[in-house]
């Protein structure tokens, strides 16, 4: 009986330990500053990792030795974006690290407002935009600055930053255009034509392959000894090797705190695909990583996303380390288990529904870290792998980045809100529902939405087919697949919403923000450029201008103020079936022509009115319309004997230093590639 007192007491101290616990972290998240500083257009912000002090030691270090893989290929991703932006970037750093003199003037302020810009779109074109920065400092003040720190720089590249006629465009999907030569990204070499690399590609792709892998996906395309194109593989042996010897060295290290079976063995296969280059690897490796479902800790690594590149073939480097946020999945988890029923009451035509959907997981997580193109400006939701017979032989793994996602809305507020919705009922809808509408529009958009559909027989690959418009074809097609079982009684049968209420909600932001808050993010006179942005005002301009015999959605003006109210939910969810209808079929036809046309007609150019009025109600609310984060510090704790006992986080607040201790610690590259 004692010993039964003595537990009862043992459990009653821990279970308040626990609670004290809980407490103090939520303590700790109310008094946290999430938004750190603002310059340009852009703010950033800090996120917390939720989770990380449960893990064991063995996972503990198994992200931090994925976090340390994904940093230790920084430099790629400056280099695929520019061939001048290492010599630049180190520039920089060299001087932002030791310049001596006046850091109060002006010119010093604008030197370094260029700075941040260069390290936050991980080059001297803007990360969205593409469009290349202009220094509002003197060449003479920069020259002076370099001298002042002992640091040399070809006179070539000083022009490539000054002068607005070189490079102007990172990439370039105007169809006008030859979109290899027009676009300034570190693909191809800068002499070489669209034309030449499409022929190149043509003589070395079977059509015939039904299990092909992603061509081109890991390697630029030069001018051999011979004149010839040819491929410069990156691996370790080849282009990009001292960066990703260290990723190697790593994932080697991964593997050995690895959580079970099936992830190390993923993670072998990745280690090989970086050793060799080989695309049948790569192939292997996503096979192994999309069944390895198991385990607390996830990972994405890899040259993975072609949003970067004109023709849409080329992936840009990218790393993301993900905890699982059990409570968060739980819920949701119903989206993947419905994928089939999602598949068969699609708007879309019968033959381009998938028989058996296989293989989908979806799980909410935290991110521990980023680096690549996923940081400092991160996505909110993942779905891969890319490749399409994989997908729809072997299925695919989706996340929405929790922490990341609740970093957003802790950073940026209700005011925008306020700003643009129609009338208090539309703020009411979105200050109740709208997080939640958020998280279940992202769930179906990577969970159904990029993982519905099938090509019909004999039809290539998007990036073959459908070109330059693949990748803003593909994100509407999630998008549209998302907006329209956000209104369907299903949603609330399966326990995902409290009521269609919550779909309002997602229709209200959809529409506000296609059709207005995202021209934020865009210049005076410019047209759309980016691919999630061109989807977006495709989808809301199309159902605007097909629902104006009914009023769908109606244009109102309150004292000078332009606000889009929807008049019929149920029709407007009747519209993007209809569209969804026709992007599917686009896709799966590899109709060039008609995605061509919906895509330039509805999500290139914009209203000049309605973009200046945004811009100026925008001005005044002083919120930058990007967002990027500051990377939590993973601090090993070792023993004298140097083992690792446990892992520390630290919360840094100062992007500035956490980009010089980059470049200090992960500089791996050099300045020619």
């Amino acid at each position: 009986m004692k010993n039964l007192w003595f537990l009862l007491l043992l459990l009653w101290a821990w279970s308040g330990c626990q609670q004290a616990a809980v407490e103090q972290q939520q303590e700790d998240k109310d008094d946290f500053v999430w938004k750190t500083e603002q310059f340009a257009d852009k703010k950033i912000i800090r996120y917390q990792i939720p989770g990380f002090d449960s893990l064991s030691l063995q996972q503990k270090k198994l992200v931090y030795y994925l976090v340390q893989a994904g940093l230790s290929g920084r430099d790629i991703i400056y280099d695929q974006n520019y061939r001048h932006n290492l010599k630049i970037r180190r520039a920089l750093d060299h001087i932002v690290r030791d310049y001596s003199g006046d850091r109060t003037t002006d010119e010093w302020q604008k030197f370094l407002v260029y700075a941040k810009n260069v390290w936050f779109s991980n080059g001297i074109h803007h990360h969205y935009s593409g469009d290349k920065f202009q220094p509002e400092f003197s060449q003479d003040y920069f020259r002076s600055l370099l001298e002042a720190v002992g640091h040399q720089l070809d006179a070539e590249v000083i022009d490539a930053m000054f002068d607005p006629t070189i490079d102007p465009k990172r990439t370039n999907l105007d169809p006008s255009k030859d979109l290899v030569a027009a676009s300034a990204v570190n693909f191809y070499d800068p002499d070489l034509t669209e034309a030449e690399v499409r022929a190149f590609y043509e003589s070395i792709i079977d059509k015939n392959d039904p299990t092909p892998p992603e061509w081109g996906l890991n390697s630029k395309v030069v001018r051999g000894p011979d004149g010839q194109l040819m491929e410069k593989r990156w691996y370790a042996e080849g282009m990009y090797g001292p960066a990703i010897k260290e990723i190697i060295k790593w994932l080697e290290k991964a593997v050995t705190v690895a959580e079970n079976d099936a992830q190390a063995k993923a993670l072998r296969i990745l280690i090989d695909y970086y050793k060799s280059g080989d695309l049948e690897k790569w192939v292997e490796y996503n096979i192994a990583w999309v069944q390895a479902t198991e385990g607390d800790v996830d990972y994405i690594n890899g040259f993975v996303e072609v949003y970067n590149d004109p023709l849409g073939m080329k992936a840009t480097y990218e790393t993301i380390v993900e905890i699982k946020d059990f409570e968060a999945s739980a819920r949701m988890k119903k989206v993947a288990e419905n994928a089939q029923w999602f598949e068969d009451h699609s708007p879309i035509m019968d033959a381009h529904k998938k028989e058996k959907v296989v293989g989908i997981s979806y799980n909410v997580v935290n991110v521990a870290g980023e680096a690549g193109d996923a940081s400092p400006s991160t996505p909110i939701g993942v779905n891969l792998p890319n490749n399409n017979w994989i997908r729809v032989e072997y299925g695919s793994k989706s996340v929405s980045l929790g922490n990341i996602i609740d970093a957003y809305s802790k950073a940026d507020g209700p005011v925008l809100l306020h700003e643009f919705a129609c009338d208090e009922e539309e703020i009411e809808r979105a200050e109740q529902y709208g997080s939640l509408a958020s998280n279940i529009h992202t769930a179906l958009h990577e969970v159904i939405g990029h993982a519905s559909g099938k090509l019909e027989p004999g039809v290539g690959a998007p990036a073959e087919t459908l070109k330059n418009y693949a990748s803003a074809l593909e994100e509407g097609r999630a998008d549209l697949v998302a907006l329209y079982f956000m209104l369907d009684p299903k949603m609330v049968e399966l326990g995902l919403m409290p009521s269609l209420e919550v779909g309002k909600a997602a229709y209200d932001s959809y529409i506000r923000n296609g059709l207005m808050l995202q021209l934020r993010r865009i210049e005076p006179g410019a047209t759309i450029e980016q691919a999630h942005m061109r989807n977006r005002q495709m989808i809301a301009r199309w159902v605007y201008e097909k629902g104006q015999p009914d009023r769908v959605i109606e244009k109102v003006v309150h004292d000078g103020k332009t606000c889009f109210k929807i008049n019929d939910y149920e029709k407007l969810r009747e519209l993007f079936g209809q569209l969804l209808r026709e992007v599917q079929r686009i896709k799966s036809q590899g109709d060039y022509e008609a995605g061509r046309a919906l895509i330039e007609q509805y999500g290139v150019q914009v209203d000049p009115e309605i973009h200046a009025e945004v811009l100026r109600r925008s001005e005044h609310l002083d919120i930058a319309p990007y967002g990027g984060f500051i990377n939590p510090r993973l601090i090993p704790v070792t023993d004298k004997a140097g083992q690792i006992i446990d892992i520390k986080v630290e919360y840094p607040d100062d992007f500035t230093q956490q980009m010089l201790e980059y470049a200090a610690k992960y500089s791996f590259l050099p300045d020619e590639n």
